[in-house]
């Protein structure tokens, strides 16, 4: 792991230790190696590795040991959203918008409805889709600030939508 150095206190948090979210990828980038490290030597959740290894660019690996984990709780529901971030990254992008559709349907009107329109939204700005990303964030955004979820979700959607806008305002 290395540490990026400058810049990087403004992009959104990831939701784990030493990993923000590049504002221009809007790809989860480790900037703080020691920190990913000491917290993956403390998490017993293998949904912790499989996110810090798609952070290192690795999704093959991410895969696998996604593989066994799912196995052994194939209900869960983040394991289940990393499952098409695997996708996602692997540029399997038909089959990742396919997954998390299907999450979006049995996630509909609780609070993790925003986190599968934010996963929704960054496939389809992966995916050059830059008009439905708007739309996913758009939605993403508005649940989180009508739910009052965390301040640093909310400023991930809102880097995310504008982003989104900029590319593609840039097409146009």
């Amino acid at each position: 792991m290395q540490d990026i150095v400058g810049g990087t206190s403004e992009w959104p948090e990831a939701g784990f230790p030493g990993i923000r979210i590049n504002p221009e990828t809007l790809l989860p980038q480790i900037v703080d190696g020691e920190a990913c490290s000491a917290a993956m030597e403390t998490s017993t959740d293998p949904a912790d590795r499989v996110f810090v290894l798609l952070a290192e660019g690795h999704p093959a690996a991410a895969a696998e040991l996604l593989a066994e984990a799912r196995y052994k709780d194939p209900e869960s529901f983040r394991l289940r959203a990393f499952e098409a971030e695997v996708l996602r990254v692997s540029n399997r992008f038909d089959l990742a918008l396919a997954l998390f559709r299907q999450l979006l349907a049995e996630v509909q009107g609780t609070p993790l409805e925003a986190v599968v329109q934010h996963y929704l939204g960054k496939t389809h700005y992966a995916a050059g889709n830059n008009g439905a990303a708007v739309e996913s964030f758009t939605r993403a955004l508005d649940l989180r600030v009508a739910g009052s979820a965390d301040a640093a979700l909310i400023y991930s959607s809102t880097v995310a939508l504008q982003r989104a806008r900029n590319v593609l305002d840039l097409a146009s």
